[in-house]
Order: C-alpha cells, then sequence, then structure tokens
C-alpha cells in the first residue's frame, strides 16, 4: 500500500483530454520513432508489443511534450519503467491486437507520490475505459480467471478488488457496449468514469489510481504510447 496516500488524494482529479495536443509533423515524428526501437515485449498470449521510448532518442521532442503538458497540470517527474538493459525511458509504446484487461499503473514504490499517466494515440482505432474507483497498492492486473491469475508479467495478479469494491453488479448494457472481453462478474462493484474514443492530435490524462482497460470495440490493432509520473 502507497505510504502517501493522502499527498497523493490531494492530486487526484477527473480524467482530462486535451485536444490539438500535437501536430500533425509531430505525430508523425514519434510514429517514425516507434518504428525503429527496438522491441521491448512480444507477449504472444495477450497479443501486445511494447517498446520503450530510450531517453536518448529526441531529446528535443520529449522536451517540447514536457513543456506542453505542465502548462496544463503543472510540474511533474516521470516514473517509467526503465528498459530491459537498465536504461531510462520516457513512455512505453503498446501496439495491441486485443483489448488490454483491467488493471492500475500504481508502480512499485510506495514511498512514490504517483500523479498522472498520459496516453497519447498513434492510431485512430482505439477506446479506453477509465473506471471511477481508485486503488493504492502496486501495479496490478485484475481478473477471476484462474489462468489469468497464475500469468507472469510486469504487473501483480490478484481478484482483491471484489473485496475493496463491494458493490451493484456492472450495467449490462455498458458491459455488451464497451467491455465484452471482460468477464462482467470481474467488474462488480465497478463505476465507469469515461469512455475515451481515441483520437490523433489529442492527449488522454488521468489519475494513475484509476483503474482502466480498453474497451473491447477493437477491430485490427492499435498503437499508443503511454507515460507514468509522479510529484
Amino acid at each position: 500500500m502507497h505510504q502517501k496516500i493522502n499527498q497523493i488524494k490531494q492530486n487526484e482529479r477527473s480524467p482530462l483530454i486535451i485536444k490539438n495536443f500535437l501536430t500533425k509533423k509531430q505525430i508523425k515524428k514519434i510514429q517514425d520513432l516507434y518504428k525503429i526501437l527496438p522491441v521491448e515485449i512480444n507477449n504472444r498470449r495477450q497479443k501486445i508489443i511494447k517498446k520503450k521510448w530510450i531517453r536518448s532518442f529526441d531529446l528535443d521532442l520529449q522536451k517540447l511534450f514536457i513543456e506542453k503538458i505542465k502548462k496544463k497540470i503543472g510540474n511533474f517527474k516521470l516514473d517509467n519503467p526503465k528498459t530491459k538493459d537498465g536504461l531510462s525511458s520516457f513512455g512505453l509504446f503498446q501496439e495491441s491486437y486485443k483489448p488490454v484487461n483491467l488493471h492500475v499503473d500504481t508502480g512499485f514504490n510506495f514511498k512514490t507520490i504517483i500523479f498522472k499517466q498520459f496516453l497519447i494515440p498513434l492510431s485512430s482505432q482505439g477506446e479506453t475505459v477509465v473506471f471511477k474507483n481508485r486503488f493504492y497498492g502496486c501495479s496490478t492486473t485484475f481478473s477471476i480467471n484462474s489462468l489469468e491469475l497464475k500469468a507472469k508479467g510486469y504487473n501483480k495478479r490478484s481478484s482483491e478488488h471484489l473485496m475493496v469494491f463491494k458493490g451493484k453488479s456492472f450495467d449490462k448494457r455498458k458491459h455488451k457496449k464497451y467491455l465484452k472481453h471482460e468477464n462482467i462478474k470481474n467488474l462488480k462493484g465497478l463505476e465507469i468514469d469515461m469512455v475515451y474514443k481515441w483520437k490523433i492530435g489529442e492527449i488522454l490524462v488521468w489519475d494513475r489510481t484509476q483503474l482502466h482497460c480498453s474497451s473491447s470495440n477493437l477491430r485490427s490493432k492499435k498503437i499508443a504510447l503511454t507515460v507514468l509520473t509522479c510529484k
């Protein structure tokens, strides 16, 4: 459990969409960068390819990004996991061929005041579902599937959210519309805060304590850059 929950809660806000955040030229530079970066993870089970934006790649674009976002949300520090070679990263590229399941990106350093995370769409394909429910433990993938609970990965696997978020059954209409890839029983007690339909040039900002996942509306593949921050 994070030790500085009060400080973390002081910075919590509703999700924010920043329109026209990047120009077409800037998006093209990021897309081209993605093509040349080495593959960090190729998870065939989850059908996802991950690459980390190594800090030494295109420092000018990183600086531009940070300056623009700080004008919207205030000061922050980057808090992204290092590459498998131990190098600092600016963010994580994810190329997904199936919806990403319910999880939270709270990290593993409980002394940190975790802050916001960003999603920068690099394809128009994709939707992200952010829930009102918040979690103050470590980065966790939440599931009631026995195979998923046994799976190994960066995140902890757990079904403890069902004890934390006791409540009514999840809305069947919203489940059918957005979350058919999730067992509806795994969503018990959860309430949607926002469903963000990806648009190139925008950026989605939300608190790292908020549970989230992809929607089930994925026809082919999607690519995005995600960035984690702390105070």
